[in-house]
């Protein structure tokens, strides 16, 4: 299959655009103003069921809705719009609901960016002590974008809050620099947009600077989903797969961490055939995905899904709760939902699923899993615990937090049992040189940010 793309400028190309009603079109390109909308033939074609449009996952997946965006955001917007506002006055206005959307959560551009020789490294985040995650300059987009993303800052030209390397020689001198880091996630944008010689450059000056330590190399991707035909069809399809085997036959691991969030994408012909050729060259596929109100928040569908995956061969990796940046109210679901609906799916599955972990956040300190709800000395509480800490001490060790119905978000918890701060944050504020923690963390007095 040839590619396709379809963006704002070009919705009327769509097949089946005299579907779509003139409400949820203009909705589209309004939306579609603040964060960021492409698809593609095949997401079109082959996963979005037409006949129930408004309320298929896929659908809701790729294509902006209204309620991204806060009512009153949108109507002021869609008047601009209608009134057909300045270009200056326009993008002003958009780039100041953009900043409103935390654009980039957990401080990943304030304390993720680490420095070489005193220059920062604007293409790379090191926030866990064993891995690097890289941020090629030309895999800073994707073959189609999730509405819920939350590095969609990176396709919105705000060049300030866009991470990008094309020097491969900076990636491999910070390695040298860190003996630690045994693991690189190249990530995006999404990696797999890169044409396979650009690919092969990054991983050749790994290959060469024979680095004793490096065990794993990650690739973040939705391609698997958005397009398979990456690893079938495209020009360089067997260029890449012949560059996943060399990588395999040098002793470092290949882990494809395919973004999976609904069992359809698992279920064409082209994603099984492009799922078997990667798994031939001896790369892992292991999968993630947020649980997102609106796609997937169904116990049923996550136990079909993580069976769905093992059966192809993938190891179900994480569920993680949508992130507090971009439409996260629209995506959303409570923690205590969050903990049901992940326990609930658990509980179908046999033990060969049961590597999936989660339901966990990504938050500042790190990520951060809700463990259960239970009750100590009769007060309510969140179990919590570490899956990756700042601070590797704190990964594994249980913590508490006052039981809240309306949590979304490790900022949204305060300490139980009347504690005034949870047990990492003095040494967080340490390891951010900072005299208070970014990141809006509650007090328990009055839970406003501190």
């Amino acid at each position: 299959m040839k590619y396709q793309v379809y963006a704002r400028h070009n919705l009327h190309k769509i097949p089946s655009y005299g579907r779509i009603s003139q409400e949820q079109v203009h909705a589209i390109k309004v939306v579609s103003e603040v964060l960021p909308f492409k698809t593609n033939n095949y997401v079109v074609n082959e996963l979005i069921d037409w006949d129930n449009y408004q309320d298929d996952p896929m659908y809701i997946l790729n294509f902006p809705q209204k309620g991204m965006l806060k009512p009153s955001q949108f109507r002021n917007l869609s008047d601009m719009l209608e009134k057909k506002v300045s270009k200056a006055d326009l993008a002003k206005h958009i780039n100041e609901l953009r900043l409103n959307l935390n654009p980039h959560p957990a401080g990943q551009l304030e304390h993720n960016v680490p420095t070489l020789k005193g220059e920062k490294l604007t293409g790379i985040q090191h926030k866990y002590r064993e891995i690097m995650l890289i941020f090629p300059t030309q895999g800073q987009t994707c073959h189609a974008y999730c509405t819920f993303c939350f590095r969609w800052p990176q396709f919105t030209g705000l060049n300030e809050l866009k991470f990008a390397m094309k020097q491969p020689n900076l990636m491999v001198s910070y390695l040298k620099e860190n003996p630690e880091i045994t693991d690189i996630l190249f990530t995006g944008g999404d990696p797999m947009v890169m044409r396979a010689e650009v690919l092969e450059r990054y991983f050749n000056a790994i290959l060469e600077a024979d680095l004793p330590q490096l065990k794993t190399i990650r690739i973040g991707t939705k391609s698997l989903s958005f397009w398979p035909y990456r690893f079938l069809t495209d020009p360089d399809a067997g260029q890449i797969l012949d560059l996943f085997r060399k990588i395999s036959d040098r002793g470092i691991h290949v882990a494809l961490m395919a973004h999976l969030n609904h069992p359809r994408e698992l279920e064409t012909d082209a994603v099984k055939e492009a799922i078997s050729r990667i798994r031939d060259t001896g790369a892992q596929i292991r999968s993630q995905s947020p649980l997102l109100r609106n796609i997937n928040d169904n116990h049923d569908l996550w136990a079909d899904m993580w069976r769905k995956q093992v059966n192809l061969g993938i190891v179900p990796y994480y569920m993680f709760v949508a992130r507090d940046t971009g439409a996260q109210s629209y995506f959303g679901v409570t923690l205590e939902q969050a903990h049901r609906i992940f326990n609930d799916a658990y509980q179908q599955v046999s033990g060969i699923c049961r590597t999936v972990r989660g339901p966990s956040m990504s938050a500042g300190p790190g990520k951060v899993r809700i463990v259960g709800i239970t009750e100590v000395k009769g007060e309510k509480v969140f179990v919590l615990e570490f899956l990756q800490g700042r601070d590797p001490k704190w990964v594994g060790k249980p913590f508490f937090a006052a039981y809240d119905e309306q949590a979304q978000w490790l900022d949204d918890l305060v300490p139980a049992f009347g504690a005034t701060e949870f047990f990492y944050e003095q040494e967080y504020k340490k390891l951010l040189k900072v005299d208070k923690l970014p990141g809006h963390i509650l007090t328990p007095e009055n839970k406003q940010y501190a």
